[in-house]
């Protein structure tokens, strides 16, 4: 590893602390910490929404699919840009009103459960969001810790994983929602310039331009319909649902102070899912696959797609703009680690801890930095243990999503709210999601596990909700 790239590392890093640092001593109480005030800019929230969505996990996953996939793999934040808009329509407007008759503003995504049903849903509600966040803060540290082992071997995946980990839990116990915002901002920005500007750039020449890629990529490779329905069903009922229940996006929605603002930042996120990082990451995956191909990087063809990209990176770039290109997948898992640290953390002091226990504000400040630290700490041993980034990714969406999707949905849609239906649709949802994902049973026409629990959620949901409502009217 060059010097110069070790010293961009370093600084980039003591920049992201010097954030948290920054706003250690500025977040007067809960509502600070965990929504940063309830008065920030659509720019940076739009720019944070995207850069927590995409972040990491799929920064290195996109890579995976564009070596394997082509230009298809693209769809995969078609998803993404069709779920941000179709909140910004139904879901944001709704938020407000519920804040409105609510009387006092949210902080997490159980509050709101606790307000259109009851506290046992609320308490449920917040269980799916530790689980389902503290496994996906474990994606992304995962996502890091590759990048690094597979670009600079002398770095060993543990070693990394501790020492990018305890940067993403500092920072972001020191600063909380206003440090995530702000750094989210200048880490999206870090990542476009790096991969738009520096790595496919560069990647290009040093592959001979078209006339020396062109050759090596199949028609399936070069082709927008080089999917199965079965990815697009899984695809898109697993990301689509997630920003209706997404704990990390409604902490977003509560920082902003209207609707209007709100809806902007969705808008721009959206548009920055896709088409801008979609092509970039799968372009940058095909590349990949090229210069393996032609002996640029050497080793033959690789057994882990995810890998190809970091190999790129190691063997294409020069001293300096390695270190800048390797920043800018760092901060996309920061972006997103930092979030759903965030979630975790929030969803513990916001939801699990009895009022009469928080004592004055500083104090719940000081205990939700330890409740941070202690969330960050178990997610770094989780990535310790996992493997596939896009496949731990997933497993945390399709949790959630199983779990929480329904009762938001319905109560969107519905005007008479019942707590039964909601949580046995809660329970049945992730329990059947998760324990498919274990058994590891084939399931029918190569579908998600998450379609199936998404699935029962609904049906039980339904059921129930007909037999409160009968009996209400009788």
């Amino acid at each position: 590893m060059a010097l110069i790239d070790i010293i961009i590392f370093a600084v980039y890093f003591l920049l992201m602390l010097g954030v948290g640092f920054y706003f250690l001593h500025r977040n007067e109480d809960e509502r600070d910490y965990y929504t940063g005030g309830g008065n920030m800019k659509p720019g940076h929230v739009g720019l944070s929404v995207v850069a927590t969505d995409v972040g990491g996990g799929f920064s290195i996953g996109l890579g995976g699919l564009g070596f394997t996939m082509g230009l298809s793999g693209s769809w995969l934040l078609f998803t993404g840009l069709i779920g941000a808009w179709i909140s910004a329509a139904l879901l944001i407007p709704r938020v407000f009103e519920w804040q409105k008759a609510h009387g006092k503003h949210f902080l997490t995504l159980p509050q709101v459960f606790g307000f259109l049903y009851n506290k046992p849903v609320a308490i449920v509600a917040a269980v799916i969001c530790i689980v389902g966040y503290t496994g996906f803060t474990s994606s992304q540290l995962l996502a890091g810790a590759k990048l690094t082992s597979a670009t600079f071997p002398e770095m060993g995946t543990q070693q990394m994983l501790w020492i990018m980990g305890a940067i993403a839990v500092i920072y972001t116990m020191m600063g909380g929602m206003k440090a995530v915002i702000y750094t989210d901002t200048v880490q999206w920005i870090i990542l476009l310039v790096g991969l738009m500007g520096i790595a496919i750039p560069m990647t290009w020449i040093a592959l001979d331009g078209w006339s020396g890629i062109g050759p090596y990529l199949s028609d399936d490779m070069m082709s927008l319909a080089n999917i199965s329905w079965q990815d697009i069903v899984n695809w898109t009922v697993t990301v689509v649902p997630i920003w209706f229940v997404g704990m990390t996006l409604y902490q977003r929605i509560f920082a902003c102070k209207d609707v209007k603002t709100a809806r902007k930042a969705w808008y721009i996120a959206g548009v920055l899912e896709w088409p801008f990082m979609a092509f970039t990451g799968v372009l940058l995956g095909m590349l990949a696959n090229v210069a393996i191909q032609k002996g640029v990087v050497p080793g033959g063809m690789i057994e882990d797609s995810e890998l190809g990209l970091p190999l790129l990176i190691k063997n294409i770039l020069p001293a300096g703009l390695t270190g800048l290109v390797l920043a800018a997948y760092f901060s996309a898992v920061l972006s997103t680690a930092d979030s759903c640290l965030m979630a975790a953390s929030g969803s513990v002091v916001g939801d699990l801890v009895p009022v009469q226990r928080k004592g004055t504000h500083r104090s719940v400040v000081r205990f939700s930095q330890v409740s941070t630290l202690a969330i960050g700490v178990f997610a770094i041993l989780l990535a310790s243990v996992m493997e596939n980034v896009l496949e731990l990714m997933l497993y945390a969406y399709a949790f959630m999503v199983s779990g929480l999707c329904v009762p938001v949905v319905a109560a969107v849609l519905l005007k008479k709210r019942y707590p039964q239906p909601a949580l046995v649709s809660m329970i049945t949802g992730g329990v059947i999601t998760i324990s498919l994902i274990i058994s590891g049973i084939e399931l029918p026409y190569g579908l998600d596990a998450n379609i199936f629990g998404l699935s029962a959620a609904a049906l039980s949901y339904v059921v129930l909700h007909k037999v409160y409502s009968r009996r209400v009217t009788h």
